[in-house]
């Protein structure tokens, strides 16, 4: 099972021990409840990725608490999905399924055979997958939906920021602050974070401490959010970690939702962008109700012949091709990466030389001929900065917004915790 280990945690919230004895309520989360299983076969879970990571698992008191307030957490972002109609549906959970079987060198029965000789429900496993990616689902769904980002912030963001800022490998431990800002509370987490801070920088262990002590919501994995683009943090923590080396912490840092301390693991930097481009001479005839698909492949086959037999393809493609964007220029693609019109198109391009034209071949749209014009090596730096800018810029957002959305359905529900 040891291989196993990091990837089932990545997707799961809980795996099962076969069976259970004896079963109790142990939190009401509006109309739902959380079994004494479940918090069992959770910290079980947790418990065995803590001790994959060589840290030591904290006291039983707290470790539960910690995860029966990811569970509730989870419950409540369920019951907004299911309020929403947001479903997982079974397909999609098979295919993560054999994705994650996929990248650990298994097929899905060897994975499922592996969980089940270690003493472990598949079904549950796959139950709680299905919870996970709904709950993140609608956390996204709500986030995305929310978020616009104008050309004048990504001009504004560049103006401020240098994108070549690298990535970073970091740990994060939160105490949070209540949303009513009570001044005791809120200096009593400030002195818990001051406290802890000096516990880490006497040598104590970041993992174990952002473990049993921290809000956020990597807590039980000891606090590794893993690697981030630096653009991508929040600007309290960005400004901190450029000015860092490896392995430095930081004081804590106050926000709106507490006092964060981070530590730097590693950062990496980044340099100019670029891809290989494909240029190609293209002619389609399209298959629809009036031509079908054996007639078109006719069609094709004649241009074929024509340009086989000296035949101009630009003035073919002009005359007869139905891709109406590249046929008035001679049937020029311009210059584009190697999946843009997808990835059939793509492989016959890779298969072919300069100059060389392809057979006809056909696609769901109909049937195509393409002519390799060549290849070359672009510079796409300011248009990635761009398309950096912009997915920092929505990361941002949707980080702040789902930490947001998290503290403000939390404290409309009804929990109501039974040990």
């Amino acid at each position: 099972m040891k291989k196993m280990t990091s990837f089932i945690f990545l997707f799961i919230t809980a795996v099962a021990p076969a069976q259970q004895l004896l079963d109790e309520i142990v939190a009401v989360v509006d109309d739902n409840v959380i079994m004494r299983s479940e918090l069992d076969r959770a910290v079980a879970s947790i418990k065995r990725q803590i001790e994959a990571s060589g840290n030591q698992v904290p006291p039983a008191d707290i470790l539960n608490s910690q995860v029966l307030e990811r569970l509730i957490v989870q419950e409540i972002q369920i019951n907004r999905a299911e309020l929403v109609g947001i479903r997982v549906a079974d397909a999609e959970v098979d295919a993560a399924l054999s994705n994650i079987a996929s990248q650990n060198g298994m097929t899905l029965a060897q994975m499922q055979r592996t969980i089940e000789q270690d003493g472990f429900s598949f079904a549950d496993f796959r139950r709680d997958m299905k919870r996970d990616m709904q709950a993140e689902r609608v956390r996204y769904a709500y986030a995305n939906s929310s978020v616009k980002i104008s050309d004048h912030e990504i001009d504004l963001f560049l103006a401020d920021n240098e994108l070549d800022q690298g990535e970073v490998d970091i740990q994060h431990l939160l105490i949070a602050t209540s949303a009513e800002n009570d001044a005791a509370a809120t200096e009593a987490a400030r002195t818990e974070a001051e406290e802890l801070f000096e516990k880490i920088q006497n040598g104590e262990n970041f993992a174990v401490l952002a473990t049993k002590y921290s809000d956020g919501q990597k807590a039980l994995e000891g606090g590794r959010l893993g690697w981030r683009p630096v653009n991508q943090l929040p600007p309290l923590f960005a400004e901190q970690v450029k000015l860092m080396s490896a392995g430095e912490v930081t004081r804590p840092i106050r926000s709106p939702s507490g006092f964060h301390i981070i530590k730097l693991l590693d950062k990496k930097s980044e340099t100019t962008k670029t891809v290989d481009q494909y240029n190609a001479l293209h002619i389609m005839v399209e298959t629809n109700e009036v031509m079908a698909p054996r007639e078109g492949m006719n069609v094709a086959n004649d241009l074929y012949d024509k340009i086989m037999a000296g035949d101009d393809f630009s003035q073919l493609a002009e005359e007869h091709s139905d891709d109406h964007s590249s046929a008035p220029l001679g049937g020029d693609l311009g210059w584009f990466q190697i999946n843009q019109y997808g990835q059939r198109i793509g492989e016959v391009i890779q298969s072919l030389d300069v100059n060389e034209v392809s057979e006809p071949f056909q696609t769901e749209a109909g049937w195509h001929i393409i002519k390799f014009m060549g290849k070359k090596e672009a510079d796409v730096t300011e248009e990635f900065q761009r398309a950096q800018a912009s997915n920092a810029i929505r990361a941002r957002k949707v980080q702040e917004l789902i930490e947001s959305w998290i503290r403000e359905i939390r404290g409309e529900a009804f929990v109501e915790i039974r040990i």
